[in-house]
């Protein structure tokens, strides 16, 4: 093992105060959202807001369907095509994350910053934990450019248990 990834190894443990659970204060995040929106001159209508809301409100990651579903209760006529467009605008301002693996969305937890963080997923619960800890992803750029990659988008996404599961 490498020193850097030794002493990235020892530093995690003393940071673990920087994992933070995707069930944080959902009004919270949304004026967040609404902040950065108004900031950066973006238009977060309606749909999106709600469906943002929904993300947020939401302990664990949520897939497009569930959410679709979510919307039909209050909007009958909610089709998958609205929900996508939401999604996409969402994603493409940063302010949520997609997890790949399971193909569902969680809130992000610094909406006004663009960053690229490591995810821990639950197997048991599907809970996902952000790890926001930009040394990760620093070391994976520096080990991307020493190979000569260039990389356009990064994500780190660990399964396992968590440990609520685990206690169990």
């Amino acid at each position: 093992m490498s020193s850097e990834v030794e002493n990235l190894s020892h530093e995690a443990v003393d940071n673990l105060h920087a994992h933070h659970p995707h069930h944080c204060d959902a009004k919270g995040f949304v004026r967040a959202v609404e902040h950065a929106s108004e900031e950066r001159g973006l238009r977060l209508t309606p749909l999106r807001r709600e469906v943002l809301e929904l993300i947020a409100s939401i302990r664990k990651p949520i897939k497009a369907y569930d959410l679709l579903d979510l919307l039909r209760q209050k909007h009958g006529n909610a089709a998958p095509p609205t929900v996508y467009r939401a999604l996409d605008f969402l994603l493409q301002n940063g302010f949520i994350h997609k997890l790949e693996s399971i193909n569902a969305f969680v809130s992000c937890h610094h909406p006004a910053d663009a960053h690229q963080v490591p995810f821990l997923i639950c197997d048991t619960c599907s809970s996902a934990e952000e790890v926001c800890d930009e040394r990760v992803a620093d070391l994976i750029e520096m080990q991307a450019e020493a190979l000569g990659f260039r990389p356009q988008a990064q994500t780190l996404e660990v399964h396992g248990t968590c440990k609520h599961c685990r206690k169990d």
